[in-house]
């Protein structure tokens, strides 16, 4: 399987009418497609924690995330293909029917331990820190969604890799905030970078990982109308968020917008089949 490396990043046009009313152009940086599982922005915030275990010598990673984590599956995937053990702490007991993100994890032998939401609360603090790094002397402890200031080193390479001048607006969607630091970063002189939060209203849909009837509903139309396919947890919310904004008038006529899609498509198996239409 080829490493997110070696896939060259494209971009979409979004083409609907209501743009054109606007006088607003849009495209989609299409990070979805770098690779069938380390999907999205997933290996630019794992990228340069897997450099720096390179360089102290460390094999072994360790990581946090929930039952369909977007980040415990990419972080199961990049140890396995970098020769890596891995270890993935779980948000609350091993449920009966693991779902095929815990599923996939362990198929590339990351090693799952399931804690208390209580005990996970705990993850950053020094105690339970120390006590990890106890147990595995030998691994790097990776924060839940890569975040950290490598994470968002590499996710500075988001923007490094294209020819992102002619966009007035770059927009993500924002859960960790890492991403958005690393778009802040790398941006151009007077670009705006706008993070939408999956966490907070007006665009959370309920809540972080929660979703809507009509946020399912815009998924499905916004497919059809452009054939991108988003997420139930971050890029669903992000491109409705953006063509509220753009109905709204918050950009200006002649701005053109860089939507940045995350990828993280494997948490829509969450929901029951035919739900979406992708």
């Amino acid at each position: 399987m080829k490493t997110p490396s070696n896939y060259p990043l494209s971009i979409d046009n979004v083409n609907l009418q209501e743009l054109d009313q606007h006088r607003i152009q849009m495209d989609v940086l299409r990070l979805d497609k770098i690779h069938p599982v380390i999907s999205g922005n997933k290996w630019f915030k794992l990228k340069e924690w897997l450099a720096i275990a390179i360089t102290e010598g460390r094999r072994h990673l360790v990581t946090f995330g929930g039952a369909w984590s977007n980040h415990i599956i990419a972080a199961a995937c990049a140890a396995h293909h970098a020769g890596f053990s891995s270890t993935g702490i779980i948000r609350g007991e091993r449920p009966a029917n693991p779902s095929p993100t815990l599923l996939g994890a362990e198929e590339y032998g990351m090693q799952l331990v399931f804690i208390s939401r209580e005990e996970y609360r705990q993850k950053e603090t020094p105690a339970f820190l120390a006590s990890l790094a106890t147990r595995h002397p030998d691994a790097i402890i990776i924060p839940e969604g890569g975040a950290g200031e490598p994470g968002i080193k590499g996710s500075m390479d988001i923007l490094r890799q294209i020819d992102s001048s002619p966009y007035s607006h770059v927009l993500c969607a924002v859960g960790t905030g890492t991403t958005y630091k690393g778009l802040m970063a790398a941006a151009a002189p007077g670009q705006q970078v706008t993070g939408i939060s999956v966490l907070t209203p007006p665009y959370h849909f309920g809540g972080y990982a929660r979703h809507t009837a009509g946020l399912l509903d815009f998924m499905n139309t916004w497919y059809h109308a452009t054939g991108i396919p988003s997420d139930i947890v971050y890029t669903g919310k992000l491109f409705y968020a953006a063509l509220d904004m753009v109905r709204k008038d918050l950009f200006p006529p002649n701005s053109r917008l860089l939507l940045i899609h995350s990828g993280g498509l494997q948490g829509n198996r969450s929901l029951p089949p035919g739900t979406l239409h992708f």
